[in-house]
C-alpha cells in the first residue's frame, strides 16, 4: 500500500509539472517570435524599402533583409507585409507576392499578435509587429514564425531529465516507506491491519466489561484510558481523559499510589468511602497501567468477623469469670462460710450491674451503650480496665448512630491493644456533645489536627448544638510526633495483619468518616501516658438536643456516683 500510494503520488506530481512546462515553452517560443518581429520593424530602412520598390520581388532588398534576419535568429520565417497583406518576403521565394495564409486585420490595425498557429509552413508560434515609417504612418506589418516542432523537441528534451528526478525521488520514497513499514510492523508485532482492529475489539469489550478499575497513564502522568468500573471506584468522567491524574483526582494517598510515588503491590487506599487495593504496572513507553480492586465489601465482612469474634470473646471471658465465681462461691458454702458468700454473691453482681448501669446512664443510644459494655468485658478478659469519664453524656438522638460505632469500635480496639502491654492498663472513654470552647479549638488547629474541611468552617455557627466530641484515651506507648499524620494514612500500621484481612485501614476510616461529616480527627497525648484520640462530628445529632444534653451533665455529675465508685473499687 506505502508502494503503491508513493508511486502514485510520484505519477501524479511529474503530470503536474510536465503540464505547465508545455505552457511555459510555448509562452516562451511565442515571446521569441514578438522580439524578432518588433527587432525586425525596428530595422533601419526597412519601412523606405517597402515604399520605395515598385513591388513585391523574390530578389528585392526586403526579402534579402528578411532572410538575413532569419538566418541570423534561427526564426522559421520572417515575412514582411503591405498594408494589404501581400508578402514582400518568405522563406520560400516562389511565395513571394502571395496574400498571407492568415488573417492580417489585427496587425494591420496597429496592435502586436503573439499566437501558435497554423500557416503554409506548418505549426508554428507566432509573432506580429505593425511596420512604420519615420513619420509613423502604418505602411505594413512584420510576422515572424518559429517551428512548433521545435517547442516540441524541447519538452521531449526535458522529458527523460524529468523523468530521472522523478525515479530518484521514487526510489527515496519507496526506501521511506520500506524503513516506515519495518518499524512499524515491530510496533505492532507484526501483525495485519485486521488483526489489530480485532484486539482493538476485544480490549474495549474485556476494559469495560471487567469488575475491576483499570487505568492507564501516559509517560506525563495524564489519564489515557479509564474503564467503567475505574470510572465508578474513583469518582472519574470520560472527560477526564487527558487531564494529568493529580489534577483529576486531587491530592491524597490515591493519586500517590497510582502515580508510582508510593511503591508496593496490593497497596491500600481510601477512595470516596470504598477501601480499593491498587497495583501499577510500568510500560514500555515510560507510562503505567494500574488495576484498582474494591475491597469495601471484603472489608466489612472481614470488620463484621472481628466483631463476632469480639463477642465470641465477650461471651467466652463471662464465662470464664462465671465459672471462676462459682468455683468461689462453691467453695464458700461447702466450708460453712454462708456469710461470706452471700457479700461475695452480692459484690459481684453489683460490679457488673454497676458498670452496664454506669454506660446506658452517660450513653443514650443503645447501640453504642451495648457496644461499649462489649469491650469493656472483652478488655477485661485481656486485663485492661475500659471506663467512660464522668464528663461523658450522649443523649439517644444520634443521626447515624452505626457510623459513630465504627468510629468508637476501631478507636477503642486500638486503644486496648495499645494498654494492654503497660504497666497499669487503663482505656478511658468520653463521648459529649460539641460546645463553642470545642469549636475555638478547632479554629486554632492545636498540633496534631488533620486538616478540618473547608465545609466545617463555614457551617460551624449552623451546627452548635448538633455536634458530638468523641475522646479515647489509652495507657499504652503513644504515638510520636512525628507519626502523628502516619497513624491516619492507609496502609500505616504496626501490627501484624490477620489471615482475612490487611492493617492500616480502622482509623483511614475514622478520618474519612469525620471528614464526611465536616468534622476532624486527631491524636495527642493523653494524661493517661499514651494516646489520645479526638472525634469532632459537627452534625451528629439532631437539631433540639443540646438543651437536654447539657440537663444532663449538670455539675453535680462530675461527682463520682454509686456505680462509678464500685467500679473504681473493682479496677
Amino acid at each position: 500500500m506505502q508502494l503503491a500510494i508513493a508511486t502514485g503520488v510520484t505519477a501524479l506530481v511529474t503530470a503536474f509539472f510536465l503540464a505547465p512546462l508545455s505552457d511555459e515553452l510555448d509562452d516562451r517560443a511565442m515571446d521569441r517570435a514578438l522580439a524578432i518581429a518588433q527587432t525586425t520593424a525596428a530595422s533601419p530602412g526597412l519601412a523606405r524599402r517597402l515604399g520605395s520598390e515598385t513591388g513585391p520581388s523574390a530578389d528585392g532588398q526586403v526579402q534579402a533583409q528578411a532572410e538575413r534576419i532569419r538566418k541570423s535568429t534561427g526564426a522559421g520565417y520572417v515575412v514582411v507585409m503591405d498594408t494589404d497583406g501581400i508578402r514582400w518576403s518568405h522563406p520560400e521565394r516562389r511565395r513571394v507576392g502571395e496574400h498571407v495564409s492568415t488573417d492580417p486585420g489585427a496587425v494591420l490595425a496597429g496592435r502586436e499578435v503573439r499566437h501558435i498557429d497554423e500557416g503554409t509552413l506548418g505549426r508554428s508560434a507566432r509573432g506580429k509587429v505593425p511596420l512604420r515609417d519615420e513619420g509613423g504612418r502604418l505602411v505594413g506589418a512584420v510576422s515572424v514564425g518559429i517551428a512548433y516542432d521545435g517547442v516540441q523537441d524541447r519538452l521531449l528534451g526535458a522529458v527523460p531529465e524529468l523523468l530521472a528526478y522523478a525515479c530518484g525521488a521514487l526510489a527515496v520514497g519507496v526506501l521511506a516507506a520500506v524503513l516506515v513499514s519495518r518499524r512499524l510492523q515491530r510496533q505492532t508485532h507484526d501483525l495485519a491491519f485486521s488483526d489489530i482492529s480485532a484486539l482493538l475489539d476485544e480490549r474495549e469489550a474485556m476494559l469495560h466489561g471487567i469488575r475491576e478499575g483499570v487505568v492507564a497513564l501516559d509517560a506525563r502522568g495524564c489519564l489515557r484510558l479509564i474503564n467503567d468500573e475505574a470510572q465508578r471506584l474513583l469518582e472519574l468522567r470520560p472527560e477526564d481523559t487527558g487531564r494529568p491524574l493529580a489534577e483529576a483526582l486531587g491530592p491524597g494517598r490515591t493519586a500517590d499510589v497510582l502515580c508510582g510515588s508510593v511503591t508496593g503491590s496490593d497497596l491500600l487506599t481510601v477512595r470516596g468511602g470504598r477501601v480499593l487495593v491498587a497495583n501499577r504496572m510500568p510500560t514500555g513507553d515510560g507510562g503505567a497501567v494500574a488495576t484498582l480492586r474494591d475491597r469495601t465489601e471484603l472489608e466489612l465482612l472481614g470488620r463484621e468477623l472481628d466483631g463476632s469474634r469480639g463477642l465470641i470473646d465477650a461471651l467466652r471471658a463471662q464465662d470464664h469469670e462465671h465459672a471462676n465465681r462459682m468455683h468461689i462461691l462453691l467453695g464458700l458454702l461447702e466450708l460453712g462460710q454462708y456469710d461470706e458468700a452471700v457479700d461475695y454473691l452480692s459484690a459481684a453482681v453489683g460490679v457488673h450491674r454497676a458498670t452496664a448501669e454506669q454506660i446506658t446512664e452517660r450513653v443514650g443510644d443503645p447501640l453504642l451503650a451495648a457496644l461499649l459494655v462489649g469491650k469493656a468485658t472483652v478488655a477485661a478478659e485481656r486485663g485492661v480496665v475500659l471506663h467512660t469519664t464522668s464528663a461523658t453524656q450522649l443523649p439517644d438522638r444520634l443521626v447515624d448512630p452505626r457510623e459513630l460505632a465504627t468510629v468508637l469500635g476501631n478507636l477503642v480496639d486500638n486503644a486496648v491493644d495499645a494498654a494492654a502491654g503497660s504497666a497499669d492498663p487503663r482505656v478511658s472513654v468520653e463521648l459529649r456533645p460539641q460546645d463553642g470552647e470545642d469549636r475555638e479549638g478547632l479554629r486554632e488547629g492545636p498540633e496534631g489536627l488533620l486538616c478540618a474541611s473547608a465545609s466545617t468552617a463555614g457551617r460551624e455557627d449552623d451546627g452548635a448544638g448538633t455536634g458530638i466530641v468523641l475522646r479515647v484515651a489509652d495507657s499504652g506507648p503513644g504515638v510520636p510526633a512525628d507519626q502523628r499524620d502516619l497513624v491516619f494514612a492507609e496502609g500505616w500500621s504496626t501490627k501484624e495483619p490477620p489471615a482475612h484481612r490487611q492493617r492500616g485501614l480502622g482509623l483511614a476510616l475514622v478520618r474519612r468518616l469525620a471528614e464526611r461529616h465536616g468534622g476532624t480527627a486527631r491524636v495527642g497525648e493523653a494524661e493517661l501516658g499514651g494516646a489520645e484520640f479526638t472525634v469532632v462530628l459537627p452534625h451528629a445529632l439532631h437539631p433540639g438536643t443540646a438543651a437536654a444534653s447539657a440537663g444532663a451533665a449538670s455539675p453535680g455529675s462530675a461527682e463520682a456516683s454509686a456505680p462509678e465508685k464500685a467500679e473504681r473499687e473493682r479496677a
